[in-house]
């Protein structure tokens, strides 16, 4: 962790117990459960209009997280109650039920967890946290206040990783449309003069390459 004790990519959350719209939790355990992955967003407050829109566009995609063995948590420094009705009015007017617990913060989750930049007020900026199956931290991004979140974006980086650690391979720019190589991923470069050596040898077999540092392949 970093000195001021926030969390950093490869960093194993930090164990805590929240307040949330499902009960009390322990985290990550409780996400973590059957071997499953992760996602905690923080938002500014509820009943604001891109937090609205936010929470739609999570909860019409909760599948297709649940389908890549992820769960869903939110986050602001708004009581349960407030969570709640906002959840009951996101249903009555747009049609759509938050499917997902929310957590309940008082500041000290979001000042832990380093979603609160003082210059961009009290509240929690727009945070993601991507969290493996062993609670380990493998995506962090921040938006302002101003700015709504690309959950597609969320869930393509999702896959991304899930593809990179299965297949033990590095992911390109805009994977699986990469302007270059497609869907193809990249092979890790060789680590020595014999490897290098071999990659050029055979290439054009089950991978193609520019040069022995960048190898591509279909999956």
């Amino acid at each position: 962790m970093s000195d001021k004790g926030i969390p950093l990519l490869g960093d194993k959350f930090p164990q805590m117990k929240v307040v949330t719209t499902h009960g009390m939790m322990t985290l990550p355990d409780d996400l973590n459960k059957d071997g499953k992955w992760f996602v905690l967003f923080s938002h500014p407050a509820d009943f604001t209009p891109v937090c609205t829109t936010e929470f739609h566009a999570f909860a019409i995609r909760n599948q297709k997280f649940l389908d890549l063995n992820t769960r869903l948590i939110g986050m602001s420094i708004d009581q349960v109650f407030s969570h709640i009705k906002w959840g009951e009015w996101i249903k009555e007017n747009l049609n759509t039920e938050i499917p997902f617990p929310i957590i309940a913060d008082h500041g000290a989750i979001g000042k832990q967890l380093g979603m609160i930049h003082p210059s961009k007020g009290p509240s929690t900026v727009r945070a993601v946290f991507v969290v493996d199956s062993n609670g380990i931290i493998r995506l962090i991004l921040y938006y302002p206040q101003e700015v709504g979140r690309n959950m597609d974006e969320i869930l393509r980086a999702l896959k991304a990783l899930q593809t990179a650690d299965a297949h033990k391979v590095a992911i390109p720019a805009n994977w699986p449309e990469n302007e270059l190589f497609g869907d193809h991923v990249i092979i890790p470069p060789a680590k020595d003069v014999k490897t290098a050596k071999e990659r050029l040898e055979n290439a054009g077999k089950d991978y193609e390459c520019l040069d022995w540092w960048l190898c591509h392949k279909k999956l």
